[in-house]
This record gives C-alpha cells, sequence and structure tokens, in this order.
C-alpha cells in the first residue's frame, strides 16, 4: 500500500494495490475517485482538494491492530 500527497494538485492517493491494471474509475462522491480492477475490486481511490477534506493531508499515521 503506498499513500501519497500532491501539495502542487492538492491530491491524496492511496494505492492498494500496486500488481493489477485499471479497468474502471468511479468518482463515487464529488472528489472522491475509486479506481477498479476487471473483476470490480478497488486498486486506488484518489481525494481531490484533500486539504480541505480530510484533517491534514501532508501528515500520515500507521497503525496495525492486534
Amino acid at each position: 500500500m503506498k499513500v501519497t500527497y500532491d501539495r502542487k494538485t492538492d491530491t491524496l492517493s492511496v494505492l492498494l494495490r500496486d500488481d493489477v491494471e485499471v479497468a474502471e474509475s468511479d468518482e463515487d462522491k464529488p472528489g472522491v475517485i475509486l479506481d477498479y480492477d476487471a473483476l470490480g475490486n478497488i486498486v486506488s481511490l484518489e481525494i481531490l482538494d484533500a486539504s480541505h477534506r480530510v484533517t491534514d493531508a501532508g501528515k500520515i499515521e500507521y497503525e496495525t491492530a492486534g
């Protein structure tokens, strides 16, 4: 998994699978783009105008449970 924030475009991207080609993209909600593989599984998501939608687009915390 890879998370990228581009300050220039104010876009937050979360890549869940880098070994799968995107077959379809859908703007599920305004400013939130979901990418799917050929089987309909989510591959990545992109949040436009991220600085207005998340607490701190430039800060990422990672935690595992259990």
